[in-house]
């Protein structure tokens, strides 16, 4: 580690009081079992009790240790963990984005687990999703779900439409639109304002927010304006629903698709269990699942993501042995097809998508488009470069500032984040 072996000698060496890492009371304790600390960020309604119950499995096979487990909110987590491992007191294991775990390998805050229990199958799982829990060639998180956008539609209004497949690009997208606005009056497409949804138009005109090879920003390339003009242009047009650059756009966008008055949208496997409780699914195979759009240069692409597992590299060894031991447990095939069919969430191992598990739509529509999933570059602060397009994007789609104008802006805002990065 960067922080050196000193320092994670000291932080085992003070017994840590606080939950996240075991009491000191767990340590010296030969009849009772060691407690670790789990922080899950999932959703507390749809996936927890999936989750809970796994850990009940464990500690029965393992009965020596016990899971204290504790479901962080995932809007609050990332700072949380930022906090408490700064200050010694981080969970033992945490689920993290996969964004977030370079960035905290980068501090120093994450146990390596390549050759550890943890990591014991990891040929096992999609490699590109290994890849991207990488830091400096080291592992730092074993990948827990997957996910990656795609082009999630309502089959009744596109045959009703006379629309006999998925749009292939933008254009089509466009033409169709208008003709499920005349022949249902619903809308054909209601699209994001926030940065991660506009990515697809970045990926299909062979862009991206900046080349991390060559240590350039390209927000503003002439490649992105095109693909941000595309993007903008989606907001207006027959069938096509006006920006909602509300604080409530998310929750809009959703309950229109899933209620039938919009026929289309971009969106991710987190949400196929709300997905079926909308009436426009009641059959859970009208559901349409396809690859995004494709942009001009005629490949279509989407972001990873999904969450990894990370152990904390300030915990004794006594807990990391432990949690190493949890994490194996939790993203072995049977774990991950547990929760597949519990939470309708996408595995990272092949072996884990057994039958049952695809028998759900939802899930067989994505793992089809993981194909168009592009891996993150190995850059701890590609996650954060999304922020100053979420602050930008809504002013362009709601016309108060320019396109040029709104990514300039988006670009400086960059620059502070990447200081070493040319434009």
């Amino acid at each position: 580690m960067r922080r050196g072996t000193a320092a994670i000698a000291l932080a085992a060496s003070l017994a840590l009081a606080a939950t996240a890492c075991g009491s000191s009371d767990d340590d010296g304790k030969a009849d009772g079992p060691l407690t670790i600390t789990w922080w899950d960020t999932s959703n507390a309604t749809n996936e927890q009790p999936a989750y809970e119950a796994l850990v009940k499995d464990f500690e029965k096979a393992n009965p020596g240790i016990k899971v204290d487990y504790v479901n962080v909110p995932f809007d609050k987590a990332q700072n949380k963990f930022d906090t408490a491992a700064g200050s010694k007191g981080a969970p033992d294991v945490l689920r993290a984005e996969v964004g977030w775990t370079p960035a905290f390998a980068k501090k120093s805050y994450l146990l390596p687990l390549d050759g550890t229990e943890a990591l014991s199958e990891k040929s096992a799982f999609r490699q590109n999703l290994v890849k991207q829990a990488q830091f400096d060639g080291k592992t730092y998180g074993v990948p827990l779900v997957t996910d990656t956008l795609a082009f999630v539609y309502n089959k009744a209004l596109f045959e009703k439409a006379g629309i006999t497949e998925p749009p292939a690009t933008w254009a089509e997208l466009r033409a169709d639109a208008a003709k499920i606005k005349a022949k249902t009056g619903a809308d054909g497409y209601w699209g994001s304002t926030k940065g991660y949804y506009a990515q697809p138009f970045l990926y299909g005109e062979g862009t991206d927010t900046v080349d991390a090879a060559a240590k350039k920003r390209t927000i503003t390339s002439a490649e992105a304006v095109k693909g941000i003009k595309t993007w903008q242009g989606l907001f207006s047009g027959k069938g096509l629903h006006k920006a909602d650059t509300t604080a409530d756009a998310y929750a809009h966008i959703q309950d229109a698709f899933v209620n039938g008055k919009a026929a289309s949208t971009l969106q991710g496997p987190w949400e196929i269990t709300n997905f079926y409780k909308g009436k426009a699914f009641k059959d859970k195979g009208n559901l349409g699942i396809a690859p995004v759009p494709a942009g001009s240069t005629g490949k279509a692409g989407a972001p990873t993501g999904g969450h990894n597992l990370s152990v904390y590299a300030g915990s004794d060894s006594a807990h990391q042995k432990a949690a190493l031991k949890f994490v194996g447990f939790m993203a072995s095939a049977k774990s991950q097809e547990t929760i597949a069919l519990k939470n309708s969430t996408l595995p990272t191992r092949e072996d884990a998508y057994t039958a049952k598990v695809k028998a759900d739509p939802g899930i067989a529509g994505f793992q089809k488009v993981l194909g168009t999933a592009l891996p993150r570059p190995e850059l701890p602060e590609y996650s954060s470069l999304w922020t100053p397009l979420d602050t930008e994007l809504p002013k362009i789609a709601g016309g108060r500032v320019s396109l040029d104008k709104g990514l300039k802006n988006a670009d400086l805002a960059m620059a502070g984040l990447l200081p070493d990065f040319k434009k």
